[in-house]
């Protein structure tokens, strides 16, 4: 039988999706990759999940990719492997997805916290895009999300030395949303993701969307993304659900219709 590399269990609308390769510190083989994706895949699509959390373990996120299978790969055999559709079909996952960082998120698992909506980081955290330390560089993504997310210069010095950012540094830059004691990590992010399971479905898919815009087009095109996108609430249930429950001082019910 196939070994479980990825897990989850959903608690209230809020999936726990949590790597489960730690005796080599979540090293993302094809294998997980590929479970990982499909687990994604089948939140996206499950209506009772309306929001997804994404973890490690208390110890480590990911240090990285499984290096021992890249260790003889020639140019043909990593093109070849599709190595990076299992990040195109987590791109494409329409729910938001919250990372828990708790240790290393190093080189693949620095890209997979970026490819997450919203990062908490445990104290113990770090960040880091080390690839160069073998020769190669980030190709999922380290070299783009990294420099949106940090800035050019300070991107620049950890893809070309290496050198990670602690929890404190990558909170000043901008790369993560909050800073937990390593203990409440996990519980914070899902306090997060049950606070966004809350929240209309159809307008957190639009919302996301358009966020993501504003790293992808021009600021007159993601401005006629987001109008567009707002337009359209006004013709959910929802809209009229959460207007009519401020006006009456109750707590909304939404039906993601």
């Amino acid at each position: 039988m196939a070994e479980d590399f990825v897990l989850q269990r959903v608690e209230g609308g809020v999936a726990l999706v949590t790597l489960n390769r730690p005796q080599v510190l979540n090293a993302l083989s094809q294998a997980l990759m590929e479970q990982l994706a499909a687990t994604l895949e089948g939140c996206d699509r499950d209506a009772a999940v309306r929001c997804i959390v994404l973890w490690g373990g208390p110890r480590v996120f990911a240090a990285g990719a499984d290096v021992r299978e890249m260790a003889e790969a020639t140019t043909a055999d990593v093109v070849k492997s599709y190595r990076f559709e299992q990040w195109m079909r987590i791109r494409r996952v329409a729910k938001p997805i919250v990372a828990a960082v708790c240790g290393y998120a190093l080189g693949g698992g620095c890209e997979l916290a970026m490819l997450c909506d919203i990062i908490v980081a445990s104290e113990s955290a770090q960040f880091g895009q080390p690839e160069i330390r073998l020769g190669l560089m980030p190709g999922a993504g380290g070299t783009q999300r990294l420099t949106r997310a940090v800035g050019k210069s300070r991107a620049m010095e950890m893809v070309l030395t290496g050198r990670s950012l602690t929890a404190q540094e990558a909170y000043a830059a901008g790369l993560v949303s909050r800073i937990i004691p390593p203990e409440l990590c996990l519980d914070e992010a899902m306090r997060v993701a049950a606070e966004i399971a809350r929240q209309a479905p159809v307008a957190i898919r639009l919302a996301k969307e358009a966020v993501l815009q504003a790293y992808e087009t021009s600021l007159e095109a993601g401005l006629a993304f987001e109008r567009r996108s707002f337009h359209a609430l006004f013709s959910t249930e929802d809209k009229r659900e959460g207007v009519r429950a401020f006006l009456e001082k109750r707590r909304p019910d939404f039906q993601g219709r």
